[in-house]
């Protein structure tokens, strides 16, 4: 049974967009646009943006943490994984820039741009390095 619910999480996750929002800092923060957010890889991966625009940070890392652990275990197609992979470590990569841990911030931003060549994960690597100067 519960490995029904997985699939069908997952399908409905496999299935939905990804937006981005823009924080004060010009970061750009990825979510997931579905028509239920119930799902725990779509509830993790949305409360990490929230806590990271909320200024959280600390919370928002470890559940961006959670998302990635969660989209290691899913079985959905591998191209969305790979995607929502690189989402999920770029919004952990802003989450840990904020918090002042720059050196595991930018590890998590070259990983996210190395899985997916995404405009937005890559705006985030660039930003990042402006900011520090790099």
């Amino acid at each position: 049974m519960k490995s029904l619910i997985k699939t069908i999480a997952l399908s409905t996750l496999f299935t939905c967009s990804t937006a981005a929002v823009a924080d004060q800092s010009d970061y750009k923060l990825m979510v997931i646009e579905a028509q239920t957010a119930s799902a725990p890889l779509e509830q993790s991966f949305n409360d990490c943006a929230l806590n990271v625009k909320s200024k959280n940070y600390t919370q928002a890392e470890a559940i961006c943490t959670q998302a990635i652990a969660l989209l290691k275990e899913s079985d959905g197609p591998a191209y969305k994984v790979r995607e929502l992979t690189s989402f999920a470590l770029s919004n952990r990569g802003v989450a840990r820039l904020k918090a002042k841990n720059e050196t595991a911030a930018l590890s998590d931003l070259y990983e996210a741009v190395q899985i997916s060549k995404n405009s937005l994960v890559s705006h985030n690597l660039t930003r990042a390095k402006q900011d520090l100067s790099l």
